[in-house]
């Protein structure tokens, strides 16, 4: 695919993302971030990035942890969201705008990368993989939390994708969730690679609560209602609203919807 088209695609994912509220969705699963920052097992004072930050979940975990922490993300809006957080706990951030696809930042200059279902949505996924290790140091830790092909949110893209094609020749995000595909994209970059599958359980008042929410909230099925218009929006809805009845596991008339990610940890080469 060519710069020109790769261009074009990212200006439309950055308005996607800047759209909606995702810092209402972020919120819901920052537990995710929290477990993984624990695997990474960062040390106190480490210089660690987080990219593709979004509002800053896993960039608050590390600091947390006392580590001096970038959060990089390409949607202004959503830096502007983790600073706010970040103030509130009184913990010291440093954001900055930046591409998962071009960093700006030096050979080796962090101890530490991380991103929790961001990196995973950039479109070049082999320059996404050679940058988070380049900028990392070696002997370094590279952790990351994806959303796998064959848990709810993999299966959520799909039912979205069925009404609002993807654009051609791009790979899915969730790729990123297959333990093959991670070792095929980091190669001998990286050494004792390790992966462990978990799930992350959301919550609803019903399935119907589920599909307002992120109907509302989360930008890309915001953008897809928006592409089908009122006729075409229904029947998606609908979709979701099957999908979230067909993984939930709740008893009591609520909706609680376990959704399968990868936790990876790995040492840079």
């Amino acid at each position: 695919m060519s710069e020109l088209v790769l261009e074009g695609l990212k200006a439309k994912q950055q308005k996607t993302w800047a759209s909606g509220d995702y810092g209402a969705v972020a919120a819901l699963i920052h537990p995710m971030a929290e477990d993984m920052i624990q695997a990474a097992d960062l040390s106190t004072g480490a210089d660690v990035l987080d990219v593709a930050a979004g509002t800053g979940n896993a960039s608050i975990a590390a600091a947390r942890c006392g580590c001096r922490v970038t959060a990089a993300d390409y949607v202004p809006g959503l830096l502007a969201r983790a600073r706010e957080r970040a103030d509130a706990e009184r913990l010291p951030l440093t954001t900055e705008v930046a591409d998962a696809e071009d960093l700006p930042y030096t050979d080796g200059r962090f101890d530490a990368v991380v991103s929790v279902v961001g990196a995973m949505f950039a479109p070049d996924q082999e320059r996404t993989a050679a940058e988070l290790t380049r900028v990392c140091r070696s002997g370094g830790t590279i952790a990351l939390a994806n959303w796998t092909p064959d848990g709810f949110i993999g299966e959520m893209f799909r039912t979205v994708g069925r009404r609002v094609p993807p654009p051609p020749g791009i790979r899915g995000p969730v790729e990123w969730g297959s333990e093959e595909r991670v070792r095929e994209l980091f190669g001998d970059r990286v050494t004792d690679l390790r992966t462990e599958r978990h799930d992350f359980v959301f919550r609803f008042a019903t399935p119907e609560h589920f599909a307002d929410y992120f109907r509302e909230h989360y930008g890309p099925t915001l953008k897809a209602f928006e592409a089908l218009g009122p006729d075409g929006g229904k029947p998606l809805y609908d979709d979701l609203v099957s999908l979230a009845g067909r993984y939930n596991t709740a008893t009591d008339g609520t909706a609680r919807i376990p959704s399968t990610y990868l936790q990876i940890v790995a040492t840079r080469a």
